[in-house]
């Protein structure tokens, strides 16, 4: 069984955007779909943007630096599917979030 880290308040993130938290030492972006929790690598495989601080288009993420896009409930590339980011359990308990790594 996976063990579950707090990293904010469900509150913290609102619909359609997302927030960069650390887990032992690991940067991990959070998004916030329409109500639902996913969290991906927070470095983009590109030159290591920071995901958790790029637009959120419907399940999309767009790195802000170069514009690669990543399907936040997958970790996949959206121009080259076989290039993904690590994805991680997400749970709701109360209004805290916590995320697996």
């Amino acid at each position: 069984m996976a063990d579950f880290v707090k990293v904010c308040k469900t509150s913290d993130i609102e619909p359609g955007s997302g927030k960069t938290v650390e887990v032992n030492g690991k940067p991990i972006a959070v998004f916030n779909i329409d109500g639902a929790f996913y969290a991906i690598s927070n470095t983009c495989v590109h030159r290591g943007g920071p995901l958790g601080e790029g637009e959120v288009y419907g399940k999309t993420v767009i790195c802000p630096w170069h514009g690669w896009r990543y399907d936040v409930t997958t970790g996949a590339n959206q121009i080259n599917p076989s290039v993904t980011l690590e994805t991680y359990q997400v749970k709701v308990e109360g209004d805290d979030l916590c995320v697996a790594p």
